[in-house]
């Protein structure tokens, strides 16, 4: 199967179209809330994907009391004993930047110059920060207007498998087996995955959250969250001596014993890293919250146990404070469990080159629900959206990548039937 210059360019405007709607849905999850959905404002782009799923035709619609949507594409006639498969994204963005009031604005035939942002005149967008976007010249670049994110992460997936319902439901020429479609809440906190139905899923998934064009992703992050309280004393400061323990300033010189080597802005590839991403409090009490990141489990535990460690001297260094530190395994190398089954990685590599796309192996420097999902049982290897720059107002995507994630999906429904 080939896809025609018609279908092509239906993708092209089909998701171009839903992406730009669907980043104005203001959706921003909140790290610090653990019931799913973290923010109600979810559930609003939710409620329009149940409207557009029941025009596409698609059946057992569902959208249920955690946000999360599920809805199924029967098969083409004579494909109904094909193995199914089912394709995810996630509709809530990153709280690291404002998601709030996107206005996604398009620069036609980009010609290589650096990108000034229409509502942030100090913000721009070049090469140091993004070498693809050199590739990209020539082509239509969209960003938000510098006050916010994009919101690609992952708008960009949920307008491509829109995009690909509505391919296949106006040409029948796309054949295809049982598909189910899944859209999540708070993949960006990590716990929306936890209420996911798995009887509703098929045995096998892909998420469609990764980066630039042609990337396929099978390994990621060991993920570890670690939440400390710093619990010290507060005494009027003209009578504190030997007495005020001051738990900010004491959790401020705790943190400044990790090694600046270790942290996300020193390092890349396969390295590991502490990353401290709020701090928090008064003199009384301090709170923080760590990312502990690493591809091989142990490194994590070594980090793990440098945090015990730093209590247990600090504890000795200021007689009566307390620390507190509470580590929560977040998701796992997904690699152990995806390597068993070589198919599901095989077939999603195909899909990528009858796209017309080199593809490209890159371990994700970070976790997406198929992380989860694969540890369930369920191999769920991460397919690209096509964003850059993602959690922040630098945050970008080509059109292009949006019609090529969703030509990869057709493809891969295809090669499904012959398998």
């Amino acid at each position: 199967m080939e896809l025609t210059k018609e279908i092509q360019e239906f993708l092209l405007n089909e998701a171009l179209e839903r992406f730009l709607r669907y980043v104005k849905v203001w959706t921003t999850s909140d790290e610090m809330i653990e019931t799913v959905p973290s923010t109600k404002i979810q559930l609003d782009l939710g409620k329009l994907l149940v409207e557009e799923l029941k025009k596409l035709n698609l059946e057992d619609i569902i959208h249920d009391e955690y946000g999360f949507v599920y809805a199924f594409l029967p098969p083409s006639k004579g494909f109904e004993k094909v193995k199914p498969i089912g394709f995810l994204a996630h509709v809530d963005t990153s709280p690291s930047v404002s998601g709030k009031d996107v206005k996604p604005v398009i620069y036609s035939n980009y010609d290589g110059k650096e990108i000034k942002f229409t509502q942030n005149k100090d913000l721009v967008l070049t090469f140091d920060d993004s070498p693809n976007l050199e590739e990209y010249i020539g082509l239509d670049i969209i960003t938000s207007e510098g006050d916010t994110l994009l919101g690609a992460d992952d708008k960009a997936g949920v307008a491509e498998i829109m995009a690909a319902c509505a391919a296949w439901k106006k040409f029948d020429e796309l054949k295809h087996g049982p598909i189910v479609i899944c859209f999540t809440t708070d993949e960006e906190t990590g716990l929306g995955i936890d209420k996911v139905n798995m009887k509703k899923l098929p045995k096998i998934c892909y998420t469609v959250d990764g980066g630039e064009m042609g990337e396929l992703e099978f390994e990621c992050f060991d993920a570890w969250l670690a939440q400390t309280k710093f619990i010290g004393l507060n005494v009027h400061p003209g009578n504190a001596k030997n007495k005020m323990i001051n738990a900010i300033q004491i959790a401020n010189r705790f943190f400044s014993e990790l090694p600046e080597s270790e942290s996300p802005e020193h390092t890349e590839e396969r390295e590991g890293f502490f990353h401290l991403t709020k701090l928090q409090g008064k003199a009384e009490e301090a709170t923080s919250r760590m990312l502990i990141r690493d591809f091989i489990e142990e490194n994590n535990k070594r980090r793990m146990d440098y945090l015990k460690n730093l209590k247990k001297a600090y504890e000795i260094r200021y007689p009566g404070l307390k620390i507190e530190i509470d580590f929560k395994h977040q998701y796992q190398n997904m690699f152990t469990y995806i390597d068993k089954k070589p198919q599901v990685v095989d077939l999603a590599k195909q899909a990528i080159e009858k796209a017309g796309l080199e593809v490209k192996i890159n371990p994700i420097r970070g976790g997406t629900d198929g992380a989860r999902l694969s540890a369930k049982g369920i191999p769920t290897p991460n397919i690209f959206a096509g964003g850059l720059l993602f959690h922040s107002r630098k945050e970008y995507i080509p059109t292009l990548a949006l019609q090529k994630s969703t030509e990869v999906l057709i493809y891969l429904a295809h090669l499904w039937t012959q398998n």
